[in-house]
This record gives C-alpha cells, sequence and structure tokens, in this order.
C-alpha cells in the first residue's frame, strides 16, 4: 500500500511539472539572437505581444536616434504586437526633470507617444532644454491637451513620483547607460541593432504561437 501510495504522489508530481512547464509562457532558452534574462525580474509577457521597454533619457542623442530609426521600423514591422514603453532615465548632468514630468502627465492624459516625439523633436532638432510655462503650452498645444488640465497633473507631483519609480526600476537592474532595451521586463538586448531586436522579438511570437 505505501509503495503504490510512493508511485502515485511521484506520478503527480511528474504530472505537475509537466502542467508548470505548459502553463510557462514562454521557455527563453529557445529564443534567437543576442539577449540576457534577469533572471530575478519577473516577466511581463502578455500572449501575443511583446512589451519593449525603452530605459532613455530625453537629452540623449542616442535615445533620440533608437527612437526615431530602430523605435519607428519596429513598431512598423510587429504593428499590435509590440508596445513601447519609454522609461525615463535621466543621465545627463545639469538637466531639469521637467520634460520626463511632462512626458509622464502625457501619458496619464492618453498621449504619451505623442509627447514622447515632442520632446526629442523640441530638445534635438529645436534645440530647445529648458520648458518654463511658456515652452511647455506651445508643446502641449502640439501635442493636442488641455493646458489647464495639464498643468494641474504637472503640479500634483504624480509625474514626478512616475518619475522616481522608474529610475528605481532602473538602479535595481542596473542600467548605466541610455538607451538600455528590455524585453517583457527581463530580457535585456545588449546589441541595439534593428536585426538583433527584430530577430529577438519575432521569436518570442514565434513560442507564443507554438504553445497555443
Amino acid at each position: 500500500m505505501q509503495k503504490l501510495a510512493y508511485r502515485m504522489m511521484r506520478q503527480a508530481g511528474i504530472i505537475g511539472m509537466i502542467l508548470c512547464l505548459l502553463w510557462t509562457p514562454l521557455s527563453w532558452g529557445a529564443l534567437q539572437g543576442e539577449y540576457e534574462i534577469m533572471e530575478k525580474e519577473p516577466s511581463l509577457h502578455e500572449q501575443g505581444k511583446v512589451i519593449l521597454l525603452e530605459f532613455a533619457d530625453f537629452y540623449c542623442p542616442h535615445c533620440h536616434m533608437f527612437d526615431r530609426v530602430v523605435g519607428t521600423k519596429l513598431q512598423k514591422e510587429f504593428g499590435g504586437k509590440l508596445e513601447i514603453r519609454l522609461i525615463g532615465f535621466p543621465v545627463i548632468p545639469g538637466k531639469l526633470p521637467t520634460a520626463f514630468e511632462m512626458y509622464e502627465q502625457a501619458k496619464k492624459m492618453g498621449k504619451g507617444p505623442e509627447m514622447k516625439q515632442a520632446l526629442f523633436a523640441s530638445i534635438h532638432n529645436k534645440d530647445i532644454h529648458i520648458f518654463d510655462k511658456t515652452m511647455r503650452s506651445l508643446v502641449i498645444k502640439e501635442v493636442g491637451l488641455d493646458g489647464a488640465e495639464f498643468e494641474k497633473g504637472l503640479a500634483s507631483g504624480l509625474p514626478f513620483r512616475a518619475l522616481e519609480q522608474g529610475k528605481a526600476w532602473g538602479e535595481r537592474i542596473e542600467v548605466s547607460h541610455t538607451p538600455t532595451i528590455v524585453l517583457d521586463g527581463n530580457i535585456r538586448i545588449a546589441n541595439l541593432t534593428y536585426e538583433n531586436l527584430k530577430t529577438v522579438i519575432q521569436s518570442i511570437l514565434d513560442q507564443d504561437k507554438s504553445s497555443q
């Protein structure tokens, strides 16, 4: 009787392990391309979709170039299967956090991507580095947001706290430069070429298909 009970427990354990594997969103070992799994970070993966986290500084020319060239191409390639989220991570010294707070407030009002583009263009194409109330009003109008509501949200302190949370996240995963790219919360990408990112993203989506 004891042997039978042992065999039944062992079989149940094996079945449990198999079910666990089946319900795991992705088996990262089979991904293609160059990447590093951050074992201590939880996955944010959603079935049939990849989240690209872009730890970036609006004043960083490399971040601007990545967003304008690589990010744009990836979004065009994958459409709704790819969501790009910018995480403000200031690294350029001597700059006020206003641009990052503006982005966080615009996100709350449903215009994050539009504000991101407007801020990058203002800083790198128009050489605007200080966003006082007058300058903010021009950018807010360009993005298509209500100025009074925007300023009220900015003054609440919530956008600044959101920026601080993003910075803490970046520090936890030891972001040392911008842009730093992380897919689905725990896949760090060192090779930021379009080809490598496309390869890794496509392999994640392919695994989703094969697990259905």
